[in-house]
């Protein structure tokens, strides 16, 4: 039936436009890190940072099944060119409106899983997607991700941020000893700052 597969069409479409969107809010939140930065609010530079990196991971995740979604319509496609539209495929369309227009992206997921079942055999690549989506789950914001983040915004707005590493993640002596000179040197420049 054409009209399914248009909508598989612009559900695909609908989630290439989410993960923009994602985009576009990634940007704001770290403009927000940048300003966050430069008044010296760390805890909100930290909020905004991690909001940042969670909407990237949506957007990969949006693009992701945007493309297994698009898979799918051409397999689609081909199976109602080649008049192959199994009864079972017609069950597992029926519900398929409501889900693709929730965008809820574990929802399309189980209905791609469902149509993926229909075609024998099932490509290796929509197995390797899948587990690359869920190794990037969007509610984990890891730390490293988030303080590189932050450093990358002080650096843009040329702040030097000396960023507390938790204890135990010092490299050597050699880091402490090195930190002393830079703040050293930091409260030189800061001297010669005011001199000018």
């Amino acid at each position: 039936d054409m009209n399914n597969l248009f909508n598989l069409k612009f559900a695909a479409k609908e989630l290439q436009r989410s993960s923009k969107k994602c985009d576009k809010e990634e940007k704001a939140e770290k403009a927000k890190v940048k300003k966050a930065v430069q008044k010296g609010n760390m805890e909100v530079a930290r909020i905004h940072a991690e909001n940042a990196i969670r909407q990237k991971n949506q957007s990969v995740n949006f693009l992701r099944m945007s493309a297994r979604v698009d898979a799918v319509a051409a397999r689609v496609q081909t199976a109602v060119t080649m008049n192959k539209v199994t009864k079972s495929m017609a069950g597992v369309v029926k519900g398929m409106d409501a889900t693709l227009k929730s965008m809820n992206l574990e929802k399309i997921s189980a209905l791609m899983d469902k149509f993926e079942h229909q075609f024998e055999t099932l490509d290796v690549q929509t197995a390797q997607m899948e587990d690359t989506m869920s190794s990037t789950t969007t509610l984990t914001t890891p730390q490293g991700q988030v303080d590189a983040l932050m450093m990358e915004m002080a650096d843009e707005a040329g702040l030097d941020l000396n960023m507390e590493l938790p204890q135990g993640q010092t490299g050597s002596v050699g880091t402490s000893v090195a930190s002393a000179e830079q703040d050293e040197l930091s409260q030189r420049l800061a001297k010669l700052r005011d001199q000018v």
